[in-house]
Parts: structure tokens; sequence; C-alpha cells
């Protein structure tokens, strides 16, 4: 397998880059935004590790290039930009994966595993779950044809739950892709967040999408 990493930061570039060699990998990397599009362009690599903040291009430009191009690599974003809108936008323009600095190289290495399994096509920009649509990169949802007012963190929680085509979410898997802490046992975050979407998704309409699955998580599916 041959990995691309576009880091200007030699330090951690040089970190990633023995890791992966060791790891079994074959690497090549990117200083530059403009050096690494053109790599990524290419069609040579099977996973992208990119960051944000880079000199010539920034990371979100070459995400959107890259797509536009139809390129369909896997793509993870390895940066210090950790803000909710920041992992929203990563994702809707096209990305697979979103990871912050400071990082455990293991988790690294794990995220990376998963998405190489996974099936080579991108992740769609549509998604659909019976007359519920999703547009990832519009941020817009449509119930039938009523438009969803949804905030950030629903429309994430959303789209998550419609990406895992029809499989149990976990409450820990929401916490930590949607907010910026720790887990707590304790919190009743997700339980709020889920309530609010009931709101705006099923309450208003016969068919429920929205289901709990005690002591597991949720799942959103046409039943």
């Amino acid at each position: 397998m041959r990995i691309l990493v576009i880091e200007d930061e030699k330090k951690t570039a040089s970190f990633v880059e023995r890791g992966l060699r060791e790891g079994g990998f074959v690497v090549d990397v990117a200083n530059d935004g403009e050096e690494g599009l053109q790599l990524a362009l290419a069609g040579r690599h099977d996973l992208l590790v990119l960051d944000v903040m880079l000199p010539n291009r920034n990371g979100w430009s070459i995400v959107s290039e890259l797509r536009r191009a139809k390129v369909s690599m896997p793509i993870l974003f390895l940066t210090a930009r950790d803000s909710v809108p920041d992992r929203v936008k990563g994702f809707e323009l096209g990305a697979d994966d979103y990871l912050v600095k400071p990082f455990a190289f293991s988790e690294l290495m794990a995220r990376m595993r998963s998405l190489l399994r996974r099936p080579s096509e991108r992740l769609e920009d549509i998604l659909q779950v019976s007359n519920l649509q999703i547009d990832t990169r519009r941020h817009k949802a449509l119930r039938g044809k009523v438009a969803l007012h949804l905030t950030t963190k629903e429309f994430l929680v959303l789209t998550q739950l419609a990406r895992a085509s029809g499989e149990v979410v976990s409450r820990t898997e929401i916490v930590e892709q949607v907010w910026d802490m720790n887990f707590d046992t304790g919190t009743n975050v997700v339980e709020v967040i889920i309530r609010r979407l009931r709101g705006k998704v099923d309450d208003p309409f016969k068919k429920k999408l929205i289901h709990t699955i005690r002591g597991v998580g949720y799942v959103l599916r046409d039943e």
C-alpha cells in the first residue's frame, strides 16, 4: 500500500513517515499544498493523510479539487483544527475521516487500516433513507418535500446515522465524532440531540426513522 502524507510541519511529517514505513507502507511526503495536490492527482496512492493549514494551497482546497477530479482514494484529515464546524466542513468536502492533533499513532494506524478495508467508492454526497434525503455537501436535509432546519451538531449526528446504512451507532461513537470532549458516561448530550432530531425528522410524520436500541445506541432505518 502506498500512502501520501501532505504535512508542512517537518517534525510531524517525519514522525508519521517513519511510523508508516515501520508498519509496512510505502510513503510519499509533500510539505507544500500545491506539490501535494499534484502527487495526489497522479493516482498512484491508496490513501491520503492531509493537514489543513499548508503553504500555497490549504487542505480544504486540495480535497475539493481531488473530488472534482473524481479521485476516489480515502482521505484522512490530520490537523490541529478541532472545532465541530471544521470537522463538518471536512466531511462535506469529501474527506473520509478526521483525526485531531495531538494524536496517538496507534489510532492513526487503526483509522487508516479501517479506511483501506472499505470499498474504493468514496462517500456519497446525497444520502437517502426512505423519504429522508441528506445533501452533505450543501448541508441540507429534506423529509419528503419539507426542509429540515438542523443545527450543525444535529446535522452531523443525522449524517453519521445515515452513513451507517441501517447499522446501530453507539452513544460513544456519536460523542467521539461530534463533541470535542472525552466521553462521560453520565452525560445526556446524545439523548438531547436525538430528542431534538426526532422532533424535526420524525414527529411531524407518520413513519418514524430514528430508533433506539436499548443499551446499544441508535439506528436510522425505514421499518
